[in-house]
């Protein structure tokens, strides 16, 4: 990377942060090109040479986050969704350490990122990912383990939504508990949490 283009990753980096920063205090649609500006350090003609909107900007960042997230795994995503249907149900499991720690260690070092997501799931995108995590991960593995269709969608909102609170109160926290300790929970609640469906 040369030094032109090195000064220009390095703006664009800074107008990502100034947009997370922002989006921790204020939904989306009252953030203006002057305040990212003014929180970038930079001024509007250099917004406008790297953006035209600011939905650009909130595309850019959305990928950087996306790339910073996958950094954290050890395996890529194709890895961890090849052979869910030939794999041993005891290896099926919904939440194990192995992603845990990563994702959590994520979380930690990114607690911006997933404030301004909660705060402002539309805007950050959250549902679309979510949905994924749903359609390729969490159903086929319920499917394996025979829980019928009707019972999913009740069994993937219980797990989503109990790491997701769990999350929140750790962000609340300041993710003070360490990973290992929050990742213990959620394994415990999640495996708890199994019930029988059979009758």
């Amino acid at each position: 990377m040369n030094k032109s283009e090195s000064k220009y990753f390095n703006t664009a980096l800074r107008m990502d942060e100034a947009l997370i920063a922002l989006l921790e205090k204020k939904d989306l649609e009252y953030i203006t090109v002057k305040e990212i500006c003014r929180q970038a350090g930079v001024n509007r003609s250099t917004f406008y040479l790297h953006y035209e909107t600011i939905g650009d900007l909130v595309n850019e960042t959305l990928e950087m986050i996306t790339q910073r997230f996958r950094s954290y795994f050890p395996q890529q995503e194709e890895n961890i969704l090849r052979g869910i249907d030939s794999r041993d149900r005891e290896e099926l499991v919904l939440v194990t350490r192995k992603y845990l720690l990563p994702y959590l260690r994520f979380i930690r070092d990114n607690k911006k990122i997933y404030r301004a997501a909660f705060r402002n799931p539309v805007s950050m995108q959250s549902l679309p990912r979510y949905e994924k995590l749903k359609q390729y991960i969490l159903s086929p593995i319920l499917e394996r383990f025979e829980i019928p269709a009707a019972y999913r969608p009740y069994y993937i909102a219980y797990y989503i939504e109990g790491i997701v609170a769990i999350v929140k109160e750790w962000l609340q926290q300041d993710c003070r508990d360490d990973v290992e300790m929050v990742s213990d929970i959620i394994e415990s609640c999640v495996r708890s949490g199994r019930g029988s469906h059979e009758k």
